[in-house]
């Protein structure tokens, strides 16, 4: 488990090592037992006044298309660097506008077991067309809990909370607790 000293170490060494025109800030530096992710914000492109979406999209997809050649060189040096002292891969990322865009990076084998009802819903997904194997539906399953998470532990903070009001109600624990003791 990587601690939180050692993430703060790791996103300042990113921070001192890119130039400073690399990005126009560095949003992000993530890190697991495989890769370090360094994700940047770069600049917008400038569109005239009322541009559609699709202009606005295709703007954006090109901006991000262009940075990714024009700094493949430094990012590639970087991350020699990084994977040499850090002993991880790293990959890059940039945020432009809306569109958050990663450029190559690992996807790392996981392996688990699982009851036959948890296989039954890989295979469900397989059957119904939305993966082509297991790994791709647990893959999917993944991604779809990650974009869910916030709204679920907001749920889960609230039921909490919830529980938390409903006890203080409650008579109190303590002369429960000395009843009981009482009566052994």
């Amino acid at each position: 488990m990587i601690t939180q000293e050692q993430r703060e170490k790791l996103r300042g060494w990113f921070a001192g090592r890119l130039s400073d025109d690399l990005f126009e800030s560095l949003t992000e530096v993530t890190v697991d037992r495989e890769e370090i992710t360094v994700v940047g914000r770069i600049g917008e492109p400038r569109l005239a006044e009322g541009a559609s979406a699709a202009e606005k999209e295709a703007a954006v997809q090109a901006r991000i298309q262009e940075f990714r050649e024009r700094t493949r060189e430094e990012r590639v040096a970087v991350a020699r660097e990084a994977e040499h002292r850090f002993r991880k891969k790293v990959s890059w990322g940039v945020e432009c506008g809306d569109e958050r865009a990663l450029f190559t990076h690992v996807a790392a084998p996981v392996m688990t077991r699982l009851r036959q009802p948890e296989r039954e819903v890989l295979d469900t997904l397989i059957a119904a067309g939305v993966a082509r194997s297991r790994s791709d539906a647990l893959a999917w399953c993944v991604r779809l809990v990650q974009r869910h998470t916030d709204d679920w532990l907001t749920e889960l903070r609230d039921s909490l909370e919830h529980v938390r009001r409903v006890r203080s109600q409650g008579p109190d624990t303590e002369e429960q607790d000395t009843t009981s003791a009482e009566e052994e």
